[in-house]
């Protein structure tokens, strides 16, 4: 493991997990084996990191999450307090279904809030915005933003996290980035 990191003394770093570089672990977290922590990351109080689990640079975990095996994050990914990924469609107690995990990815630059739940096998977009609370079970297009449960879209979120209000043309402008947006078959992306 690499020595550029803080773990705070009651964390739990399992043998042949990967830490980046400037990653924070703090209290009462679990970091298991084959896991890998991108450079930069933000681990809060009493997070699970099941084995196998990939992060990239930057990712920030709030307090009380759990992110369990199947699940891969890109860079500068947010997940906030208390939200959870399933990793089985149908757990049962009496049934072992080790080995039979469905795989869900989370764009880059995606936010996910506070108890919010992510259904296995449904992907989220890069930066997407999942309220508070939602149960995601469909696939989330880029720079969606959802709520509810279960989850369903009432808009669309720029990178610096504010709602896009595209006019007749299709075009929208972050009110703080002033990033332009395009609007097209019900698919957002950014114009460069």
């Amino acid at each position: 493991m690499n020595s550029d990191y803080y773990a705070h003394e009651t964390a739990v770093l399992d043998e042949g997990c990967t830490i980046g570089k400037g990653v924070k672990i703090w209290h009462f977290s679990h970091i298991m084996p084959g896991c890998t922590l991108g450079d930069g990351c933000n681990i809060g109080q009493n997070v699970v990191i099941s084995p196998d689990v990939v992060l990239g640079k930057n990712v920030k975990i709030q307090n009380n999450v759990s992110i369990y095996t199947g699940v891969t994050c890109d860079d500068d990914v947010f997940l906030g307090p208390s939200c959870v990924f399933t990793n089985v469609v149908n757990p049962r107690s009496g049934v072992n279904r080790r080995g039979q995990y469905t795989k869900t990815h989370v764009g880059k630059g995606a936010s996910i809030g506070a108890n919010a739940t992510i259904v296995c096998g449904h992907d989220i977009g890069k930066y997407a915005f999942i309220g508070a609370g939602a149960v995601v079970t469909k696939h989330v297009p880029d720079y969606a933003l959802l709520v509810g449960n279960p989850a369903r879209q009432i808009g669309w979120m720029s990178e610096y996290g504010h709602r896009l209000q595209f006019d007749e043309s299709g075009l929208a402008i972050c009110e703080e980035s002033k990033q332009e947006y395009k609007l097209e078959h019900n698919l957002v992306t950014r114009i460069k």
